[in-house]
């Protein structure tokens, strides 16, 4: 039984990982739409900043990036983290949650294509 337990375990984690990673990579496969003005794969800024690193990380605290004011007073002086509400929300509809954002992206709309999204940014590895 305890084998049987263990073995049942091992294969939940397993088929968990496969998930994360498929999901990872229909989010790599959305973030295509992104990748014009961001990269996840260096800390090089571009039309946007760089989202290395992004869940986690601190509203609008890329240093050298020329936030827009609207994002500045959506960090909430820092005290606003990227995390995965937080993108959701935001991804959803930018320039509604930012008004003012210099963002000229409409959102990500279909909540499996943002979930997918967030999956690619939170581990973009896990798309390869």
């Amino acid at each position: 039984m305890v084998r049987y337990l263990l073995a049942t375990g091992f294969s939940v984690l397993a088929l968990t990982s496969v998930a994360s990673a498929q999901d990872a990579a229909a989010g790599k496969a959305t973030f295509r739409q992104c990748q014009a003005c961001h990269v996840v794969d260096q800390e090089q800024n571009r039309v946007g900043p760089h989202l290395v690193g992004i869940v986690g990380r601190p509203v609008a605290s890329i240093e050298g990036f020329n936030y827009s004011d609207a994002m500045r007073a959506y960090s909430e002086d820092g005290a606003k983290v990227w995390d995965e509400a937080t993108l959701a929300t935001y991804l959803a509809d930018p320039r509604g949650v930012v008004p003012g954002t210099r963002m000229a992206f409409a959102g990500v709309k279909d909540e499996a294509a943002l979930a997918n999204l967030i999956a690619y940014l939170s581990d973009p590895a896990a798309a390869e």
